[in-house]
C-alpha cells in the first residue's frame, strides 16, 4: 500500500511538475511571493552543494546525505545511501519535509533487506519550491519514519534533521506574508494569496499563506466552505511544523464549480479547524470568514 501511495505521489508530481503559481488577486496589490531574496546574476540553483553527511546512525540503521542533485527528474533529489545493519527488512519514509522554512511535500520510500545497503534520493516537489517562490537551496530539513517491511510496525521515528547547503551562510531568508490575513492568533497566521487556475490540474485554488510560530506542529483544515453561495467540499488539509511557513492551494474541484454552474469565483465563505498535529487536540475553530473577488 506505501508503494502504491508512492507511485501515485510520483505521478501526480509528473502532471504538476511545469506548475506555477498564476494567482489573481483582486483584494491586493501584493499577490506573488516576493523571489528577491532567491535569484541572484552570480549565483545559480546548481551552486547549491553539500558535504557528505551521516545523517543518522543509531540501532543499526545508517543514513547519509552523500550529494544534492538540483536536477533531479520530480525537483531537487537528496542522494543517500541507507545501510540496514539488523536482522529486519526494514523501509524509510520522510516525513514533514521543509525547505528553507518553507513546507514541501517530498517523494521517497526505500526498502532496505536485513544486512543489506540501497541507494536512493529524498526527492523534493518542484512544484511547492515554485509556489513558494524558492529557487536556490540554503537548508533542507525532515524526520524519517522506519518501519518493518512485512509488519508495518514502527521500527524507529527520527528526530527532525537539518542538512544545510554552500548557500546557507549568505542566504538571506524572507518570507512573504502579504495578502488578506483570513486569521493571526495563537502564533498561527492565515493569508489569502489569491485564486490560481494554473497551480492544480484538478480545479482552481485558493492559494494560502500558513505560518505556525508555535513550539508544536499544526495541521489547519477547511470547514464550511462556500462558494458564490453554493457550498463545496474543497481538498485542503496543511501539516505545519513548528516555526515553519507553509504556501499551499485549497483546491475547489472542477466538477464541483461545474455542477453549481460556476464559471468565475466571485464569493469565499469559510472557517478553519486547527489542530494538534500529534495530539489531535483542538487549537482552534475559527469564525466564518468572508472573501470577495
Amino acid at each position: 500500500m506505501k508503494k502504491l501511495l508512492s507511485v501515485l505521489l510520483a505521478l501526480f508530481v509528473t502532471l504538476n511538475l511545469s506548475a506555477c503559481v498564476s494567482v489573481e488577486n483582486k483584494d491586493d496589490d501584493a499577490s506573488k511571493n516576493d523571489s528577491s531574496n532567491q535569484t541572484s546574476e552570480t549565483i545559480k540553483p546548481e551552486d547549491a552543494t553539500i558535504q557528505e553527511t551521516v545523517l543518522y546512525d543509531e540501532s543499526g540503521v545508517k543514513i547519509t546525505a552523500k550529494e544534492l542533485d538540483i536536477d533531479g527528474t520530480f525537483g531537487p533529489s537528496l542522494k543517500l545511501l541507507i545501510e540496514n545493519n539488523t536482522d529486519q527488512n526494514l523501509t524509510v519514509q520522510s516525513h514533514s519535509s521543509s525547505v528553507n522554512g518553507y513546507m514541501i511535500e517530498n517523494i521517497m520510500s526505500t526498502d532496505v533487506a536485513a544486512g543489506k545497503k540501497a541507494n536512493d534520493t529524498l526527492t523534493f516537489m518542484e512544484s511547492d519550491l515554485e509556489s513558494c517562490g524558492i529557487a536556490l537551496i540554503a537548508d533542507m530539513e525532515f524526520s524519517f519514519h522506519i518501519f518493518d517491511s512485512d509488519s508495518w510496525d514502527t521500527y524507529t521515528d527520527t528526530k527532525m534533521i537539518q542538512l544545510k547547503t554552500s548557500l546557507a551562510d549568505s542566504y538571506e531568508y524572507r518570507f512573504d506574508d502579504s495578502g488578506k490575513v483570513l486569521y493571526d492568533d495563537n502564533g498561527i497566521k492565515i493569508v489569502a494569496k489569491g485564486i490560481s487556475e494554473d497551480n492544480s490540474y484538478l480545479g482552481t485554488d485558493l492559494m494560502l499563506y500558513v505560518y505556525n510560530g508555535t513550539d508544536d506542529n499544526i495541521t489547519v483544515q477547511a470547514r464550511n466552505v462556500s462558494v458564490n453561495g453554493f457550498m463545496l467540499d474543497p481538498i485542503f488539509s496543511e501539516d505545519v511544523t513548528a516555526k515553519k511557513h507553509a504556501v499551499s492551494g485549497l483546491t475547489f474541484m472542477s466538477s464541483d464549480l461545474e455542477e453549481n454552474d460556476i464559471k468565475e469565483i466571485t464569493d469565499i465563505e469559510i472557517s478553519f479547524h486547527i489542530f494538534d498535529t500529534d495530539s489531535w487536540d483542538t487549537i482552534i475553530d475559527t469564525d466564518t470568514i468572508n472573501l470577495t473577488y
